[in-house]
């Protein structure tokens, strides 16, 4: 009897975790409050990772993450809206592409902020413009749980090249990787463990790197940081494992010499050089080449072709492989989101108004996929 009794109960338990495990994070955050054993199981370790595996696996709960203007009003001349906008992160539905839910600031400063990565429900935030004493946060906006990380003892006033944030798998940790730089060419680079809640200075730097350079686009997969850099006539990509602590470099193909046409992303689990530099042999018709890196040599795939008429710039590529493709509208200082289809080569509208940051001379378009997690939720 007491061997049926216990049967039961961990059947009921299952039960009731495979109906949690399908539900958003919103809706099992109000469930905390139901009951202390509902809120121990939703708070646990293995609940929240249960529920993140099932979203990866099954593509639930996930959503293009875009800043964007909130209220397109097409306007010209002094009256221009969006010199005076606010600009907005929202999540917006990946069928019907309307907002689904607005990101306003954890801490809430009217200040703008910058995503510098997305990894299982988490987004590493910082300012527009990055500076040494930047403050850095990791977020997790639908739970609405904060990691500010700590003030770096190491560097002091160099200049940044590059932030980015991810899980590590090897290693079960989440990492922030910042390379910075002085202008006499002099590289630091520190790593971030959320598990230790430390940061760590990288002190061996590969003589490769101790040269001038500049850096361009950047994507982080699998713990590792990847960044397109540029020495003289030639690209090249910069590796480092935030877990081994390793660099690598890889010469990117010969047929790319331009950085405003390239982009780096992931695309079917594999690092990808996306550039559409060159125009079609097939007429009336434009092309993307890409090329994704294999036992650390690059691979040539089949071109990305699509109707020719509007100038599109690849920003990235989607969870499910769907090429982020940005249209420029000059007049209205905005671009039109568009999903590029790799298998069927259709380019869809989804309506979406991204917002166009300037620096300088340089142009940064944001759109990126983030998947929904309880991570955070139990302080990790």
């Amino acid at each position: 009897m007491i061997f049926f009794r216990m049967t039961f109960t961990l059947r009921k338990k299952e039960i009731l975790i495979n109906i949690l495990v399908r539900l958003p994070a919103k809706s099992l955050v109000r469930f905390l409050c139901t009951c202390k054993s509902w809120s121990d199981l939703i708070g646990s370790s293995s609940f929240v990772s249960t529920h993140l595996n099932r979203n990866v696996t099954k593509r639930a709960h996930v959503y293009p993450l875009c800043l964007h203007h909130p209220n397109f009003d097409c306007q010209n001349g002094d009256d221009d809206p969006f010199v005076k906008e606010e600009l907005q992160w929202s999540l917006f539905s990946t069928e019907t592409f309307e907002q689904f839910s607005k990101l306003s600031h954890p801490l809430g400063s009217t200040k703008h902020y910058v995503i510098y990565g997305s990894s299982n429900g988490l987004v590493c935030i910082s300012d527009e413009i990055l500076n040494f004493d930047s403050p850095i946060h990791i977020w997790n906006p639908l739970v609405r749980k904060l990691r500010t990380l700590p003030v770096s003892t190491n560097i002091i006033k160099f200049g940044y090249v590059a932030l980015q944030f991810g899980f590590h798998p090897g290693v079960n940790d989440y990492k922030a990787v910042r390379m910075m730089r002085t202008n006499k060419n002099a590289l630091a680079v520190e790593v971030y463990s959320l598990r230790t809640d430390s940061w760590k200075m990288i002190e061996t730097i590969p003589p490769w790197l101790k040269c001038s350079w500049q850096h361009h686009k950047g994507t982080f997969f699998n713990g590792v940081a990847h960044n397109i850099i540029e020495k003289g006539p030639i690209f090249s990509i910069m590796s480092f494992d935030s877990g081994s602590e390793e660099f690598e470099e890889f010469l990117a193909p010969d047929a790319i010499c331009n950085s405003w046409w390239l982009s780096i992303a992931v695309f079917k689990e594999q690092i990808c050089l996306l550039y559409g530099f060159y125009g079609c042999d097939e007429e009336g018709m434009d092309k993307i080449d890409l090329w994704v890196l294999q036992e650390k040599r690059w691979k040539q795939l089949c071109p990305f072709i699509y109707p020719l008429g509007n100038c599109y710039r690849i920003i990235g590529i989607s969870i499910d492989n769907e090429l982020l493709m940005a249209r420029r509208d000059f007049g209205n200082g905005v671009a039109d989101l568009y999903l590029g289809k790799y298998e069927s080569k259709q380019v869809l509208e989804t309506g979406i108004k991204l917002a166009v940051m300037r620096y300088g001379e340089i142009e940064f378009l944001f759109a990126i996929t983030y998947i929904e997690s309880l991570v955070l939720l139990n302080n990790y």
